[in-house]
């Protein structure tokens, strides 16, 4: 896990003002080693910031990127003006003497930065500093975590965390608020899912929530209940809507402290460039301020949420790009259906492991319809959630009529995560120009459990990139973080191998599906910039295009490819200037 560290534009008033809210948020040793790292590096940026050099090159590098036609091009210098690329070098000594900083690469192999083009900014930052039950074997240890930061935080109104998976669980069996009660029973609970798409209470938090026998299901929601009607305390989709109601909101400043906390550690991961699926207008508000202040240290490429009550305002207002291109909106967010692992996929015929459940569309085509046509009449890039195969093949029946009807297929419209797929729905992509937004580490996570859910046929059309790949689609790659480790060097494993770190299952599951390492590669570079309108600015390495760039500590193109996400990046660069470490 990548260390603390504090971007090199981040202004002191900004940090001051935030450091006795930390205190509430962190556990006392995370805080202190932010805190820590936060005054020191005020310092450091405020002087680095007066010192900047106008053209730096940078020599004596292994350098890799793709040029036009993603083919892999070597060189060996790259010298950038401020922010932008002046040019790369393929030998030294074509490298030109005029720079002002001459810096010495030491041999060291250096890429584009590395773009997520799906993730959850404050999801993740909230989740650094929340309890953290990802990783749990059972579900009494899940517990035992909540237990433990309980103790730690006993000033906390609301015990809030996420990342419990009961398919990793012994029981295999959703959990009950039996086994929170039993071990905090005087504050209210709620566990989200490690997809998002279900939520843990215990009996005080559906004690405030209302929740008796008699609390129907909501449209596109259901509460999981015992034999007698009662209900057990996990709530899926649009039923968590029940709980979460009632925590108390973030406030702005909590959500701009967890936001620059995420967007430090992400950068630490090699990542300079990552896609927020989904934001409401109060976290677009503080993504705006951070902006301003100059307190991003990585860019940020903004969806819409469309359930934000101020959706259309938001499309009202247009795209946005901030004057340092830190920032980006020009796409919304919906979400058509749930998670596989819950079974809130919706699918076209019965869950092979639950016959009679077909999972859930969470908007009726009447909404759906409207949400997408309004945002491409805006000139918005439309991006929707769909996983199971009748949510991918109605989403693709929506886009085929409206893309002809608004003109907007330029707009390079997308489908998040399109895991399961019909074979005719697999050739629409590249006819509609649409593109599939979809998460490498998916599958590695679901290879236990997703045959069970789609049997063996649906199973040949999910998590299908070859497919897609030979029918001519662009994939752009990414990790859906929390849901998964941001870390893009796990994914461009997961691509190429189809194997997760045990290098398991052998010779790789569905290995028919994997990527080539070059295609991966641009996946996570050209491909996903390319997917968010912005392959003008980043994703390769080359002249007028951002100075954004990582340093590997090993050859990702010569090591073993099981070795792949073993990778990490050794220093980070953002708009010609290291954030990293």
């Amino acid at each position: 896990m990548p260390g603390d560290y504090t971007p090199a534009v981040m202004t002191p008033h900004i940090w001051l003002a935030r450091l006795p809210f930390s205190h509430c948020l962190l556990s006392s040793e995370l805080s202190m080693r932010i805190l820590q790292s936060v005054a020191l590096s005020i310092t450091l940026s405020s002087l680095a910031a007066s010192v900047l050099a106008d053209t730096t090159l940078i020599t004596n590098v292994n350098g890799y990127t793709l040029d036009v036609n993603r083919t892999l091009q070597q060189f060996s210098a790259i010298q950038f003006t401020d922010d932008l690329v002046d040019a790369i070098y393929n030998t030294v000594e074509d490298a030109p003497e005029t720079a002002d900083t001459v810096i010495d690469g030491a041999g060291r192999t250096l890429i584009p930065g590395l773009v997520d083009a799906h993730g959850h900014v404050l999801s993740y930052g909230l989740s650094l500093l929340r309890v953290d039950v990802t990783g749990t074997s059972t579900e009494a240890e899940a517990a035992e975590r909540v237990e433990a930061f309980a103790t730690a935080n006993e000033e906390l109104e609301w015990l809030l965390g996420r990342g419990w998976n009961q398919v990793l669980w012994d029981s295999n069996a959703f959990p009950t608020a039996d086994s929170l009660d039993a071990l905090v029973a005087d504050k209210p609970v709620w566990l989200t899912r490690v997809d998002g798409h279900a939520g843990w209470a215990n009996s005080a938090a559906m004690e405030l929530a209302g929740i008796t026998d008699r609390t129907v299901d909501p449209v596109g929601g259901q509460i999981i209940r015992d034999d007698n009607g009662a209900a057990t305390g996990v709530f899926i989709d649009n039923a968590m809507d029940l709980i979460s109601a009632n925590i108390p909101p973030v406030s702005r400043e909590q959500i701009e402290y967890a936001l620059v906390t995420a967007m430090q550690r992400l950068a630490g991961y090699g990542l300079t460039s990552v896609h927020d699926a989904g934001v409401g207008s109060s976290t677009i508000q503080a993504f705006k301020a951070l902006a301003d202040e100059g307190a991003m240290p990585i860019r940020v490429n903004v969806m819409i949420a469309a359930g934000d009550e101020s959706y259309e305002q938001l499309l009202d207002q247009g795209t946005f790009t901030s004057a340092d291109a830190m920032l980006n909106i020009n796409s919304v967010k919906i979400v058509a259906d749930g998670a596989l692992g819950s079974r809130g996929a919706a699918l076209i015929d019965d869950y092979s492991d639950e016959p009679g459940n077909r999972g859930l569309l969470l908007l009726d085509q009447e909404r759906l319809e409207y949400l997408m046509r309004r945002a491409m009449n805006s000139g918005f890039q439309v991006n929707t959630h769909a996983i199971g195969d009748q949510a991918n093949m109605l989403v693709m029946d929506n886009y085929q009529n409206l893309i002809e009807e608004t003109d907007s297929r330029n707009l390079r419209h997308r489908i998040e995560h399109a895991q399961v797929l019909r074979f005719e729905d697999i050739l629409r992509f590249a006819e509609l120009g649409v593109i599939p937004s979809m998460q490498a580490t998916h599958a590695t996570s679901d290879k236990n459990m997703a045959q069970d859910r789609l049997g063996e046929v649906r199973i040949e059309g999910a998590y299908a990139w070859r497919k897609l790949l030979d029918a001519g689609a662009v994939i752009a790659n990414g990790s859906d973080f929390p849901v998964e480790s941001p870390n893009p060097f796990f994914g461009l494993h997961a691509s190429v191998t189809r194997q997760d770190q045990n290098n398991e299952p052998p010779g790789g599951w569905f290995p028919e599906e994997r990527m080539t390492l070059q295609e991966a590669f641009a996946s996570f570079t050209i491909d996903a910039a390319y997917s968010g309108h912005q392959e003008e600015l980043l994703g390769t390495l080359e002249a007028g295009k951002k100075a954004d760039f990582i340093f590997l500590d090993r050859d990702m193109f010569t090591i073993p490819a099981e070795e792949l996400w073993q990778l990490q990046a050794t220093e980070t660069w953002v708009g010609g200037q290291r954030i990293f470490p």
